[in-house]
């Protein structure tokens, strides 16, 4: 089996024509189904585009609204929803109980594990909420009931969930029971106990951090300069296995709370993990790999425009160039994979503020070097990436099609 769009009728997904675009509403294989990030953005005919209003608590009814008409289309129900992924704007942050209350009426009785991304904004400026669903028929295995209330080092309630051997962990955080901040202005204490509560929650199912195979982390600007000393943290709790996980890290002007300076999310995996580097030597001396094969996934890292032999940052200024190079990047590690674009399951692209104008330029590149079914994506808007000539950076996962891995 392979990747295939989903595909609603009009009536099923009204809220605007997605012909044309370089992405799809949503992907199906078999008994597994993915959609893309949706706000509440709609078209208004009045005014001639997509417009988003509301309050928090009306624009994540109709996000989930959408996102859920996507898996219906595809026969799944909200009992199926695994994996929620809830991108609020550090506009929304405040407001973030109104959208956990609305997804607790849209998914009754249902403990997914949610990833929450604080972002700078959403490509349409009013815009509070964006979501994006996995689900996998009868809803995976729950490897941890989701407790009433956060608990420490989480920020949404820790239910744990695999779905063909990938583990998703809730977003991690450095906040203790008591709901303060650990390690104040500490970034490296900080980083060091959200990796300890991450094993923690693994440990509860059965893995470790040995099983990462991707850890995404968010950060401030103001830590830019001490980014590096995290090296140290993940170099002793890391790799344990002999393979580092696949790893990105973006900037954010504040995250969930006021005093915390970095958020992470990791995934595991219980099958084998296998290293995949086409030979960059950059990443020989660093605590996360290019690629990690597990199963059927391909999770990489994040990627920019990056010379990969000199390290050297490519076209600054010059967001549609920068594009090239990243796409490039994702292409190559495919290709040495045994993969293609049609095999990408998701991509999830962060724009720095400042070139937003210029973010169209990105589906040009887009539609010349991916192809259909198109992956599920997500765009969100960022403060900064740590090396600042960056403008864009992408986190890409790939799906071999079940045949392939015989």
């Amino acid at each position: 089996m392979t990747l295939t769009p989903i595909t609603p009728t009009a009536e099923q997904f009204p809220w605007f024509p997605y012909e044309g675009f370089t992405f799809c509403l949503g992907l199906r294989e078999g008994d597994a189904a993915w959609t893309s990030g949706h706000t509440s953005a709609a078209h208004d005919p009045a005014v001639g585009k997509m417009t988003v209003s509301g309050s928090m608590t009306e624009q994540a009814r109709t996000a989930y609204t959408k996102v859920l008409a996507i898996l219906e289309a595809a026969g799944f129900g909200p009992e199926d929803v695994v994996h929620v992924t809830e991108n609020v704007t550090v506009a929304g942050i405040g407001e973030y109980a109104a959208a956990e209350a609305v997804r607790g009426q849209m998914l009754p009785g249902v403990s997914p594990v949610v990833t929450t991304v604080v972002v700078e904004r959403l490509v349409r400026r009013t815009a509070l909420l964006e979501v994006e669903l996995h689900a996998v028929r009868g809803g995976g295995d729950q490897l941890r009931a989701a407790s009433e209330g956060r608990q420490a080092g989480t920020w949404t309630a820790s239910a744990v969930r695999e779905a063909d051997g990938v583990v998703h962990l809730p977003t991690i955080v450095p906040i203790d029971e008591h709901g303060d901040v650990v390690s104040a202005g500490d970034l490296v204490g900080q980083y060091a106990y959200c990796l300890e509560r991450a094993d923690a929650l693994l440990r509860d199912a059965g893995l470790s951090l040995d099983s990462a195979v991707a850890t995404y982390d968010y950060s401030t600007p103001a830590t830019r300069d001490d980014y590096r000393k995290t090296h140290r943290p993940r170099k002793e709790r890391l790799g344990g296995a002999g393979v580092f996980p696949a790893a990105g890290g973006i900037l954010m002007s504040r995250l969930h709370h006021p005093d915390q300076l970095v958020a992470l999310d990791v995934t595991a995996s219980r099958q084998p993990l296998e290293l995949v580097n086409p030979g960059w030597s950059r990443y020989d001396t660093l605590t996360y790999a290019p690629g990690v094969k597990a199963g059927r996934m391909l999770f990489m890292s994040g990627f920019a425009a990056l010379d990969m032999q000199t390290q050297e940052a490519l076209h600054p200024g010059d967001l549609g160039a920068q594009a090239e190079v990243m796409y490039g990047s994702v292409l190559e590690l495919l290709r040495y994979a045994g993969l293609g674009p049609a095999d990408l399951l998701r991509t999830i692209e962060f724009c720095v503020e400042s070139a937003l104008p210029d973010y169209r330029a990105v589906a040009a590149v887009r539609e010349r070097l991916l192809s259909p079914p198109w992956p599920t994506s997500t765009g969100d808007i960022c403060a900064g990436l740590l090396r600042p000539e960056f403008l864009l950076e992408v986190f890409p996962t790939a799906r071999y099609a079940e045949d392939a891995t015989a």
